[in-house]
């Protein structure tokens, strides 16, 4: 009697997600570089020609329940990271168009709403000579362009994807809620690091759920024709 044959567990969804990387890799790569250049054009610009004077935005009793934490400045920045991993993991030519479309459609969205209603946070009561970690952030992005935040906005829209790509590769609860330990970390930051208050935060949650909501409705409403998996899925 042939007996059957044990894997690791854990282990054959890092094989499979590996696998998802090859397929349109060159076009997956220069897409999300191409797409990230562009999308700090026209944010700087933005941030620089507001059409109306800045709001400031106020404090909420969560700002001041988050202290300011320059631990936090590496997740801050991990999110360029984040949004790169979702879509090369996606192997679906029209699931890929809509991300990409969906992407350019919640950036073209929240930088109409900064050009019409430009905002900023408070100034923080931080002594950033102190912490020269932070010399870079603040010289290239002042405290604009703030509600809604696009870095909580991005943030939101790749962790719903992940969901749905880890359901895919059977992925264990553990590591699906490290996608969202990951996506909560990087919402916190945006408050720690005082680039945001907890309205900004919100204003983005809202913003990323509904644009990931459209596409993955859409996707339902015009499917594609139905296709085989493969086993590297």
């Amino acid at each position: 009697m042939e007996l059957p044959i044990q894997r690791a567990p854990g282990v054959g969804w890092l094989r499979r997600a590996g696998n998802r990387v090859y397929p349109w890799w060159l076009a997956k790569m220069l897409g999300t570089t191409l797409g990230i250049s562009a999308f700090f054009v026209a944010y700087f610009w933005v941030l620089r020609h507001p059409l109306r004077p800045v709001t400031i935005m106020p404090l909420t009793p969560v700002d001041r329940w988050i202290g300011f934490w320059p631990a936090a400045l590496p997740l801050y920045f991990s999110l360029w990271l984040y949004v790169s991993v979702a879509p090369a993991l996606l192997i679906d030519r029209r699931e890929l168009i809509a991300y990409g479309l969906a992407a350019v459609g919640l950036s073209a969205s929240g930088l109409g709403l900064f050009l019409f209603w430009p905002t900023a946070v408070p100034r923080a009561a931080v002594d950033w000579s102190q912490h020269p970690a932070f010399a870079f952030l603040k010289s290239v992005d002042a405290s604009g362009n703030a509600c809604p935040s696009l870095h909580v906005a991005f943030t939101v829209f790749t962790a719903v994807w992940f969901e749905r790509l880890l359901r895919r590769l059977g992925v264990g609860r553990l590591a699906r809620a490290l996608n969202w330990l990951w996506c909560l970390g990087i919402l916190y930051s945006t408050i720690a690091t005082r680039q945001h208050v907890a309205l900004d935060v919100l204003a983005g949650a809202v913003l990323g759920g509904a644009a990931v909501a459209v596409q993955l409705r859409l996707l339902r409403a015009f499917p594609g024709p139905p296709t085989r998996p493969s086993p590297a899925q």
